[in-house]
């Protein structure tokens, strides 16, 4: 890569974290690409350049989560090979919100939130990111399932499903009572809801 590139993917990545940021703060509807420029500190013809139009930038960032997912460098680990592992993946979501006083939700269903009818390629890119994640969640119980360790009711699938689901619903509601309760009260009980599938001689 030259030079010349390089400054160029650097000022592309700019744009991109700091549209991350503004889309997990405000939303996607609510910013502006004049504020991204601002933000990113960068040019109405760099903007352009890289992005035809915001929901080309809003496609970026979510193939950007997408990466660093499959890369392992998202803020939360998606590598769960334990119990312990899964208790801390509920955490890390807490933690985020933390981090930013209980005022955000998941970036990713921040931005899933947001979609309508007529957003069909930002439905498919956040679908994608739950998709993968839930992958991930199910591997763990079938690595679980194989072992013996579950009952021979127990659906990996269904498990992965419940698990994302609850911790964006309790994400949200963190994030309207500005509370950490909610999160925490339902991280406990999906643990414990998910171990009652333990067989007993795995307890």
């Amino acid at each position: 890569m030259t030079e010349r590139s390089l400054r160029g993917e650097q000022t592309r990545q700019r744009i991109i974290r700091a549209a991350a940021d503004l889309f997990h703060r405000n939303g996607a509807r609510a910013t502006s690409p004049d504020e991204v420029i601002e933000a990113s500190q960068t040019g109405k013809g760099q903007f352009y350049h890289y992005f035809k139009n915001k929901e080309d930038l809003v496609h970026e960032v979510l193939q950007t989560y997408l990466e660093e997912i499959r890369a392992g460098t998202a803020p939360i680990d998606y590598e769960i090979s334990s119990w312990g592992d899964l208790a801390k993946w509920f955490a890390a979501h807490l933690k985020l919100q933390e981090n930013y006083d209980m005022t955000r939700g998941c970036p990713y269903g921040t931005l899933g939130n947001e979609v309508t009818v007529n957003d069909e390629l930002i439905r498919q890119d956040v679908r994608l990111i739950f998709e993968l994640v839930k992958t991930k969640l199910a591997a763990f119980f079938l690595q679980e399932k194989a072992k013996r360790r579950l009952s021979k009711h127990a659906d990996a699938q269904r498990m992965a499903e419940f698990c994302v689901a609850t911790i964006q619903g309790a994400m949200l509601l963190g994030k309207i009572d500005r509370s950490n309760r909610p999160v925490e009260a339902a991280a406990r009980e999906a643990v414990a809801h998910l171990k009652s599938y333990l067989v007993k001689s795995a307890g």
